[in-house]
C-alpha cells in the first residue's frame, strides 16, 4: 500500500471525532430529557393530589364491559347523516356483526346533549309503510336503564330518507319524542343515522340495537353492541373534572384524567406530534436518518395520543392503574417530534379512584438537540474532509519527493553516473537524510566501481612483466641439465604461467571491450546482413558443426557498432560449440517486431542448471564442467556488456532439448 493510501487510512481517524461529538449530543438530549420528565413527574404528582376531593366522579363501581364512551365533541354537529363534522379521533368508530355486513356506530357528548351516529350495511332497505307499533321496517333503537331500574327504548324507524321522528317505548306507553333530533340518510351499501337526544331522557346505562329487516312481511335479525339484557354504563367526560384540568394545563401540556377502569373522564390542552419544531420542513432526509441513528429511540408518538375508544389500555398506564406512577419516552419515525408522558396515580385516602396522565412535547430539546447536532455534523464532516484533503496533498507532495528521489537513484546506477546529485539533498527533512545518504553511498560505489574497472589494467600491466620474466626463466631452465622429477616440475610451473596470461589476456579483452562501447562510432545497420556473413566463417571454424541460419527481420535496422555484435556473436556461438557434439547443429535466427530485433542462438546439450541462470553472465561464471582452465567466465559476461551497451537485453532459457540464448536489440 502506498504512502498516499496510508496517509488517506490515517485521515479517517478524524471520524472519531463527529462519532465522539454525536454521543455527547445523544447524553445531552438524553440528560434533558430526563430532567424534563422529573418535572413533569413532580407536577404530575401534585395534580394528582388536589384530585383527590373527587372520588365519586372518578370512583366506578360496576366494572363490567359493553360501556359506551361519548366522546367530548368541540363543536355541534350538525344532524344531516353525516360523521364527517363530528370532532372525534381517528378509530372512534366501533364495529359490531350486522346481518348484512358491519355496522359502524360512536357516541358524542356537548352540552346537554347525547349524539349517535350510526352507519349500516343493509343490502335492502326496508322502510315502514304503514304507522303503528307493529309495522315491519329497518330500526335503530337506543336500550336506556336508569338507576332506578327503569327501563326505556328509543327507537328509530324511517318512513324514507330525511328527518325522521323518534320513539319512546317505556314498557307502559309508546310516545312521540319531539325532544330528539334525527335524520336518516341512504347510502350506496345501506343507510346512516345521526341523532341529537337530550342527556336527561337517558339512563346512566345504553345499549344500541340494530334490526334488520329482509322484507316487510318477515321478522328481522337484532345486532346488539352488548351481551345479556343489561348494556353497559355510559362513560362521559365529567363537567367538574374538565374544568379542573383546564385551570392546571399549561401550553404545550396535555392533561388527561382516568377513572379507575382507565376510562377518559377529562382531557384538557394539546400537544402537536405532525411536525418537529419550526425547522423541520427544513430537515433533509439524510439529516432525518442521522437524528434516527443518534438519538435514543421510543415508542412511536402515535401511541401517546388518546385512545379513540375513549379508554386508555397502554402498558404504562395499566401499570399506574396498578398504582404504580410510569413514565414513557414517545418518538416518531417520520417527523422526530418526541413526547414525554407521565402517569400518576390518583388515591382517596387508601382508595385508588384513576390516573393522571400529564404529556409534553420536547420540541425545545430536541430543537437546540438537532441544531447542535447539524453545527457539530458540519463542523466535524468539515473538518474531516479538510484533514483529509490536506493529508492527501500532503501524501501526494511525499510520494512526488520519494519516487524523485527513487528514479534518480536508479538512474545513476542504471547510467552509472554514481557521482551525479539527487533530488531533496538540501532539504532539512528525513527525505532530504535519505538523499544525502543515497549520494553518500553512490560516491563511494563510484570509487568502489572506478577501482573494480581500472583492477583489470592494471593488474594486466603489473603482471605481465614479472610473468615474462617467470616464463623465459622456465625457458632457459629447461636448456638445463635437470632430472626427471626437476622437468615435470618445471612443465607445471610453465602450465601456470600460461593460464595467468590467459587470465590477464581475458581481463584485458573485458576492458577493452568496455572502452570499446564507450568510444564506439555508431551507426544504422542490418543485423541480418552481419548475421549472414559470420556463418559461412562459423562453418569453416567448426567444421565438425552444423549451423543454420534464418532472417524473418523484413531488413530491419538497429543503432549501433557492427563489430561489437560480431564479437558478441563469436562469444554465444563458441560456448554453443563448447555445449554440443559433433554432428549437431546450432540455430541462428533473427525476428522483428515494431520495437525490437531478436537474435537468437539455440544449440543442444545439458540444460542451464536453474541455481545459476540469475548469475549466468556475471563475471568469472562458468557452468562448464570439462577443463575450467581454458574458460573463465567472462565470454558471456562480454556478451551481455555489449547488449547492454546498445540499450538491449540478453536472456538464457533452457529449451527441451538445448538451451536458447537471445538477445534484444532496439529498432531505428
Amino acid at each position: 500500500m502506498n504512502l498516499r493510501r496510508q496517509l488517506l487510512l490515517v485521515s479517517l481517524l478524524t471520524l472519531i471525532l463527529p462519532w465522539a461529538g454525536c454521543q455527547f449530543v445523544r447524553e445531552t438530549e438524553s440528560a434533558l430529557r430526563e430532567g424534563q420528565q422529573q418535572m413533569l413527574s413532580g407536577t404530575a404528582l401534585a395534580i394528582a393530589d388536589s384530585l383527590s376531593q373527587f372520588p365519586y366522579e372518578l370512583l366506578t363501581e360496576d366494572n363490567g364491559g359493553n360501556r359506551i364512551y361519548a366522546h367530548p365533541l368541540r363543536t355541534t354537529p350538525l344532524i344531516d347523516g353525516y360523521v364527517d363534522d363530528w370532532t372525534v379521533p381517528n378509530g372512534a368508530l366501533h364495529n359490531i356483526r350486522g346481518a348484512d355486513g358491519p355496522i359502524r356506530y360512536v357516541f358524542g357528548q356537548h352540552g346537554q346533549y347525547l349524539y349517535l351516529f350510526v352507519d349500516v350495511r343493509d343490502t335492502s332497505v326496508v322502510y315502514a309503510d304503514t304507522p303503528g307499533p307493529d309495522r315491519v321496517a329497518d330500526e335503530v333503537s337506543l336500550l336506556s336503564i336508569a338507576d332506578n331500574s327503569d327501563r326505556a327504548v328509543l327507537r328509530f324507524v324511517a318512513e324514507a330518507p330525511g328527518r325522521i321522528v323518534a320513539t319512546r317505548d317505556d314498557g307502559r306507553t309508546v310516545a312521540t319524542e319531539n325532544r330528539v333530533e334525527a335524520h336518516w340518510q341512504d347510502t350506496a351499501d345501506g343507510y346512516q343515522l345521526e341523532a341529537r337526544i337530550p342527556r336527561r331522557i337517558l339512563g346512566s346505562r345504553l345499549g344500541l340495537a340494530v334490526l334488520n329487516t329482509p322484507d316487510a312481511m318477515r321478522a328481522g335479525i337484532t345486532s346488539t353492541n352488548f351481551e345479556g339484557a343489561t348494556p353497559g354504563r355510559v362513560m362521559a367526560v365529567s363537567p367538574v373534572l374538565q374544568s379542573v384540568a383546564a385551570g392546571y394545563v399549561q401550553p404545550g401540556w396535555r392533561l388527561m384524567i382516568t377513572n379507575n377502569d382507565g376510562w377518559r373522564m377529562a382531557q384538557a390542552g394539546s400537544i402537536n406530534t405532525s411536525s418537529s419544531g419550526a425547522n423541520a420542513g427544513n430537515t433533509s432526509g439524510w439529516m432525518r436518518l442521522v437524528y434516527q441513528l443518534v438519538l435514543e429511540p421510543g415508542a412511536d408518538a402515535l401511541l401517546a395520543e388518546p385512545a379513540p375508544s375513549g379508554r386508555e389500555s397502554q402498558s404504562y398506564i395499566s401499570e399506574a392503574l396498578q398504582g404504580e406512577p410510569t413514565a414513557r419516552w414517545f418518538r416518531s419515525p417520520d417527523t422526530d417530534r418526541a413526547v414525554i408522558s407521565v402517569a400518576q396515580p390518583i388515591w382517596s385516602g387508601t382508595v385508588q379512584t384513576g390516573v393522571l396522565i400529564l404529556q409534553h412535547g420536547t420540541d425545545a430539546i430536541l430543537s437546540q438537540t438537532n441544531e447542535a447536532l447539524t453545527r457539530l455534523l458540519l463542523l466535524t464532516l468539515t473538518s474531516t474532509v479538510a484533514v483529509a484533503i490536506a493529508l492527501l496533498g500532503y501524501a501526494s507532495w511525499l510520494s512526488i519527493r520519494i519516487r524523485t528521489l527513487s528514479e534518480a537513484a536508479e538512474q545513476a546506477l542504471d547510467q552509472k553516473k554514481l557521482r551525479m546529485a539527487l533530488p531533496s539533498a538540501l532539504a532539512g527533512d528525513e527525505i532530504g537524510d535519505l538523499s544525502r545518504s543515497f549520494s553518500s553511498v553512490l560516491r563511494q560505489l563510484g570509487i568502489y566501481n572506478d577501482y573494480l574497472q581500472s583492477l583489470a589494467s592494471k593488474l594486466s600491466h603489473e603482471l605481465r612483466t614479472p610473468l615474462t620474466i617467470v616464463r623465459s626463466s622456465l625457458e632457459n631452465l629447461e636448456h638445463e641439465n635437470l632430472s626427471g622429477d626437476a622437468k615435470e616440475y618445471t612443465k607445471r610451473a610453465r602450465e601456470g604461467t600460461a593460464r595467468l596470461q590467459r587470465i590477464l589476456s581475458a581481463m584485458s579483452e573485458a576492458s577493452r571491450t568496455e572502452e570499446l562501447i564507450e568510444n564506439a562510432e555508431l551507426e544504422n545497420f542490418n543485423p541480418g546482413q552481419v548475421l549472414k556473413s559470420v556463418v559461412n566463417a562459423y562453418a569453416d571454424a567448426w567444421p565438425a558443426r552444423q549451423f543454420a541460419f534464418s532472417d524473418s527481420s523484413e531488413e530491419a535496422q538497429v543503432y549501433g557498432a557492427p563489430e561489437l555484435i560480431i564479437q558478441m556473436l563469436d562469444k554465444l556461438v563458441d560456448n554453443a560449440v563448447d555445449f554440443t557434439k559433433t554432428g549437431d547443429t546450432i540455430s541462428i535466427s533473427m525476428e522483428s517486431d515494431t520495437k525490437s530485433v531478436t537474435l537468437a542462438i539455440e544449440n543442444p546439450g545439458a540444460p542451464l542448471p536453474m541455481e545459476l541462470q540469475s548469475e549466468l553472465f556475471d563475471s568469472m561464471v562458468s557452468v562448464r564442467k570439462g577443463d575450467s582452465n581454458k574458460h573463465l567466465g567472462l565470454g558471456l559476461y562480454i556478451a551481455r556488456l555489449i547488449a547492454e551497451g546498445h540499450n538491449g537485453g540478453i536472456s538464457a532459457n533452457n529449451m527441451d532439448n538445448g538451451v536458447r540464448f537471445s538477445v534484444s536489440l532496439p529498432r531505428t
